[in-house]
C-alpha cells in the first residue's frame, strides 16, 4: 500500500512507540523470578504475569480482532478478562510462564505490525482516524506499567530491585508553604473534544459556571502531614467523615502506607530502599479519607475535580484550559516528575516549568491528587469504543484523582485525564492538595 508522507510518519511513530512501551514493560519485570511473577503479593493486585498476559491479549483484541470493526468484545473472554476474573481470584488461575508470555507477546505483535502495514489513518472510521485505537492500546500498556509498580511496592519476600536510571533533583526552589492562589469565578470550559488520545470520560468539552475558590500552591508535604499526625489527627473523630472514621477504626492505621516508625521520627520504604521521610516531598500513599481528614484539620476541604482542572490549566489570557500546566508541550521528565525510572517523589519546586497559569506548582507528577468528586459522566457523554473502560464505573463508589504520579508514563499525562479509585485505596501513588471557598 502506498502512503503519503503524513500517513507514513504516523505509522512509523506508532510502531516506534509500541516497541518503546513493550521495552519498558519488560524492563520493569526483568529483575523478577518466575515465582515473583506468579505469586499474588496482595489480594488488591493481580499476579504480575496476569498483567503481562492481559496486556498482550488486549493488544490482540483491539489491533487485530476489533481493528476495523464491528467491535467484538471490549475485554477479551477467558482468564485475562478482568470482569470474569476479579483481582482476588487471579492468583488461582493457570497462568503462563514468563517465556510463554514473551512468546505470546512477540507473536501477537508480529500480527499487529503486519495488519498495521495495510491500515490507513486518513479514514472516517473513528477507531482508526489518526491512529486512535493504537493510542488507546499504548495508554492501556502505560497504565498497566503503573499498576505493576503498585504491585511491586507491595511485593512479598525480597524487595524489588528497582531499575533506577536517573535521579530527581535533590532540592527545589522555595515555595510558600501553606500559600494559596485564587480563582475569581466565571465561565470556564472543562474536559476535551480531543479524538486523538482522550478517553471517552474526558469528553465532551463543556462550559460550567465556576464559583470563586482558593487552592493550595503546592501539594501537601510530608512535613505538613506530620503536623497532622503529631496533633493526633488519626485519633480525632471530629476530623473524619462517618465512612472515614469507620475505615480508620477498622484498619487501625496511624500513618501513610509504607511509613515505618523510627524512634520519634519516621522512615518510608520505596521498593528496595528505606530512608527518612523527606519533609519537603509531597505526601504519598494516603487514601481519600486521610486526605479529607487532613483538610478538615487545617480548616480547608479537598477541591472538586473541576476546581483542580481550572487550577491546573486555565489560562485567562487565552480563555481556555491548557493541555498541561506549563502549556501544550508534551509531558516529559524534564518538565515534571513522571515516567517511573527515578522511583521517587521530588522536593516541591524541583521542576521550574511545572507551574500553572493560576500559580499552582506540581499539579502533574509526583503524586496523583484526590478530589472530592464522584466519578460521573460529563453532560453529553458518549461511550467509545467500549463501556468497560469508563461507563461501568460511573457512580458514587469511586472518587476522582487528577494529575499523575512519578510512576505515570507521559503518554497518559494531561490536565483532562481522569483517574478514579475507591476512597479507601492506599497502594496507589496518591497525595492531595487542599482548597476552600472564597
Amino acid at each position: 500500500m502506498m502512503r503519503d508522507q503524513k500517513e507514513q510518519r504516523v505509522h512509523d511513530q506508532l510502531v516506534a512507540r509500541l516497541e518503546e512501551a513493550r521495552a519498558r514493560t519488560l524492563l520493569l519485570v526483568e529483575p523478577l523470578s518466575e515465582e515473583d511473577l506468579h505469586v499474588q503479593h496482595d489480594p488488591l493486585m493481580s499476579p504480575i504475569i496476569w498483567d503481562l498476559g492481559h496486556i498482550a491479549h488486549f493488544e490482540e483484541l483491539w489491533l487485530v480482532r476489533n481493528l476495523e470493526g464491528p467491535v467484538e468484545f471490549g475485554e477479551m473472554p477467558g482468564i485475562f478478562n478482568p470482569f470474569e476474573n476479579p483481582r482476588r481470584v487471579r492468583g488461582t488461575l493457570q497462568l503462563p510462564t514468563l517465556d510463554e508470555c514473551k512468546t505470546l507477546m512477540a507473536e501477537i505483535r508480529s500480527r499487529v505490525l503486519e495488519r498495521m502495514s495495510h491500515v490507513r489513518f486518513d479514514t472516517d472510521a473513528e477507531l482508526l482516524r489518526n491512529g486512535y485505537v493504537y493510542e488507546m492500546v499504548l495508554q492501556h500498556e502505560y497504565q498497566h506499567n503503573e499498576t505493576i509498580l503498585q504491585t511491586l511496592q507491595l511485593k512479598q519476600g525480597t524487595p524489588y530491585r528497582a531499575p533506577r536510571l536517573y535521579a530527581v533533583p535533590s532540592r527545589g526552589a522555595a515555595i510558600d508553604r501553606g500559600g494559596m492562589v485564587r480563582f475569581g469565578g466565571g465561565r470556564v470550559q472543562i474536559g476535551t473534544d480531543d479524538r486523538g488520545v482522550g478517553y471517552d470520560n474526558e469528553r465532551p468539552r463543556h462550559e460550567i459556571e465556576m464559583s470563586p475558590f482558593v487552592i493550595d500552591v503546592g501539594p501537601v508535604t510530608n512535613a505538613d502531614y506530620l503536623e497532622f499526625m503529631r496533633a493526633g489527627g488519626y485519633e480525632r473523630q471530629e476530623l473524619w467523615s462517618a465512612d472515614g472514621w469507620s475505615w480508620r477504626t477498622e484498619s487501625q492505621v496511624n500513618s501513610p502506607k509504607y511509613w515505618l516508625r523510627d524512634g520519634d521520627d519516621w522512615c518510608v520504604r520505596v521498593m528496595d530502599r528505606v530512608s527518612s521521610v523527606e519533609r519537603d516531598h509531597p505526601v504519598c500513599h494516603v487514601c481519600y479519607h486521610e486526605a479529607e481528614a487532613y483538610a478538615r484539620f487545617v480548616g480547608k476541604r479537598l477541591p472538586t475535580e473541576f476546581e483542580w482542572e481550572v487550577a491546573a490549566g486555565w489560562n485567562p489570557s487565552t480563555a481556555r484550559v491548557q493541555t498541561f500546566p506549563w502549556g501544550d508541550e508534551p509531558a516529559a521528565p524534564e518538565r515534571a516528575n513522571v515516567d517511573q525510572l527515578a522511583f521517587s517523589t521530588a522536593p516541591l519546586g524541583a521542576y521550574g516549568k511545572n507551574w500553572s497559569p493560576l500559580g499552582c506548582y506540581g499539579m502533574v507528577g509526583d503524586v496523583w491528587e484526590w478530589t472530592s468528586s464522584d466519578f460521573q459522566p460529563y453532560p453529553g457523554y458518549h461511550t467509545f469504543p467500549y463501556p468497560e473502560y469508563s461507563e461501568v464505573f460511573f457512580g458514587s463508589e469511586y472518587k476522582v484523582l487528577r494529575g499523575a504520579s512519578w510512576a505515570t508514563r507521559p503518554g497518559v499525562v494531561r490536565n483532562s485525564f481522569r483517574n478514579w479509585d475507591y476512597p479507601i485505596r492506599r497502594q496507589i501513588f496518591a497525595g492531595f492538595r487542599c482548597a476552600r471557598d472564597d
